[in-house]
């Protein structure tokens, strides 16, 4: 590409860094978690919610566990301010939710801030400003002692405003464009802020690390993480928080890697809304965590109800291959793939496993919502005789034989690839029922009586072309019978080298399926199912309808 040269690396490393948290390989237990849905998801619509949508979203935030969420700017609006009220003065904020709000570190913005929060009984004030060198030279265009001068004046002014304020008041604050930032300034000016907020045991401190825009790889992140965890004064009365956004699609990898570096708390939305590519996605983090076996302490059993809201209330889409929430993220059209899922799950059946271990399902559908059937399996010209014959079975009760659900696959993708679309699975029945099932043309079985001497003896009546057709014949049992005596009326040869059956194992159970397979005089093989109440006339149907598949081609 052109103009590569104008970029140059905007971000400062740590030298020489310890990076003690590269010794790990997951994150063991759930953050802190705090939704900002309703302030950067919300501020990155093109038609922000109404306050009524807020309302909606806020309940659902915490019905799935959120126990902090940032609820807006109070000062930058009067529907954000609108909103504050609205929770505090219908009483819907529970007790054990902290609401959070943003604040710039300017007097008439604090006090707006503090006004929109009187009577809230548990609040996170959000200080912020821009330290970042860009911001600092081309925005501000002010020193590094005057950056400082901003912050520390915004922290005294907001606890000057606590100390008149009822409910319980924790600060946080956050160096905006942290990762533009060399760390030593980004350390001094927290640590002054710490400084005035005096924070103890009772009264801890959030102090918030923003990848306010991202410029670096993760790896980089967590030893700014890790740097900031073992430098900032107070260590132990402090909350490390990450705010990561997603300009590189590093967002959750930042967040691991700033989880292990020593963070402990995570500000995100759901499905990553936000300025430009978003923020960190708090469902594909939480769920990263669940699928290593860790309680993430959201809830997101119900990811469809999750995804029904989310669209709904932001007029935003979630993404078909968005991870464990898109339409598609379990669905398997390959061959290969539909195979070795259906073979792990029937794996899985027979031994009874206690973990998830299936080939390309990082976690069972089930578990946030979904159905194997409807999502799982999915059919297309690609897609192979595992997964169809998975869906036969499972969704229609059809355990077709080993050697029929081949040429059957193949049946399938002609008629996708024809028809340059997914089949849904009851198109998929049709083909089998058009196909297999009860084919009584061009040969009819009228009649078939049986006695018992030196084995079994058939005495058959079929009819053809408007023309009956008898003959005897004898066999080691009944559908053998009827199928020599068929063969000499008929003057057709033909191998019977398959026969299975099984009782329906989806609706009517007192019907009886049969498989027969028949291999004519070149050796090519047809197939034939009969369904009936009685085994020994569904047997007779299925030799029935592969002699006329045969004969039809």
């Amino acid at each position: 590409m052109k103009n590569f040269e104008k970029y140059t690396r905007q971000y400062f490393p740590v030298k020489n860094p310890p990076m003690r948290w590269a010794q790990k390989d997951y994150v063991d237990h759930a953050p802190i978690w705090c939704s900002v849905d309703l302030r950067d998801g919300n501020q990155a619509l093109i038609n922000p919610m109404t306050l009524e949508e807020k309302l909606e979203f806020f309940k659902y935030l915490v019905k799935i566990g959120f126990k902090e969420i940032e609820i807006g700017f109070p000062a930058a609006s009067e529907t954000e301010y609108e909103f504050c009220r609205t929770l505090i003065e219908r009483d819907m904020i529970p007790d054990d939710v902290v609401i959070q709000v943003l604040t710039q570190s300017r007097e008439h913005i604090i006090k707006k801030t503090f006004e929109a929060l009187e009577g809230a009984k548990n609040v996170i004030v959000h200080l912020y400003n821009s330290t970042s060198v860009a911001q600092r030279e081309q925005v501000f265009k002010r020193d590094k002692k005057e950056i400082i001068d901003i912050a520390v004046q915004g922290a005294a002014l907001c606890k000057q405003y606590r100390e008149k304020a009822s409910g319980r008041y924790l600060f946080e604050y956050s160096p905006e464009s942290f990762t533009g930032t060399e760390m030593e300034f980004a350390l001094e000016i927290c640590n002054e802020v710490i400084k005035i907020w005096e924070p103890d045991e009772n009264n801890k401190v959030i102090i918030n690390l923003p990848v306010t825009v991202s410029h670096s790889m993760p790896h980089v992140y967590a030893n700014q993480v890790e740097f900031m965890c073992d430098n900032l004064i107070n260590r132990e009365n402090l909350i490390i928080s990450l705010h990561p956004h997603n300009d590189r699609g590093c967002a959750v990898a930042d967040s691991e890697m700033g989880l292990l570096a020593g963070a402990d708390r995570i500000e995100g939305t759901l499905f990553g809304n936000g300025e430009r590519t978003g923020n960190v996605d708090i469902i594909t983090l939480a769920m990263n965590m669940f699928s290593q076996g860790v309680d993430p302490e959201l809830n997101f059993e119900n990811m469809p109800e999750a995804t029904e809201i989310y669209e709904r209330v932001t007029g935003m889409k979630v993404y078909e291959r968005q991870p464990y929430s898109g339409k598609l993220v379990f669905a398997a059209f390959s061959g290969s793939h539909q195979d070795a899922i259906a073979k792990g799950m029937n794996w899985r059946k027979d031994k009874n496993c206690e973990h998830w271990t299936v080939p390309y399902l990082p976690i069972d559908p089930e578990d946030v919502g979904r159905e194997y059937e409807a999502d799982v399996i999915r059919i297309n010209s690609q897609s192979g005789k595992g997964g169809i014959g998975y869906i036969m079975e499972h969704q229609f009760g059809m355990n077709m034989p080993q050697k029929m659900r081949e040429p059957f696959g193949y049946m399938v993708k002609h008629v996708s690839d024809n028809a340059h679309r997914e089949l849904m699975p009851s198109e998929v029945y049709d083909i089998f029922v058009k196909e297999f099932i009860n084919i009584q043309s061009p040969v009819t079985l009228k009649e078939a009586h049986y006695t018992q001497k030196n084995g079994i003896t058939a005495e058959v009546t079929v009819e053809k072309d408007e023309i009956e057709y008898k003959e005897t014949a004898q066999g080691n049992g009944r559908l053998n019978a009827v199928s020599s005596a068929l063969m000499k009326m008929l003057g057709i040869k033909y191998d019977l080298h398959t026969y299975t059956e099984h009782a329906m194992e989806h609706g009517d159970t007192s019907k009886a399926v049969s498989y027969v397979g028949i291999t004519d005089e070149s050796g090519k093989n047809y197939w034939g199912v009969g369904i009936e109440t009685d085994i020994i006339d569904s047997s007779l149907k299925a030799l029935f309808s592969a002699v006329n598949n045969m004969i039809a081609e």
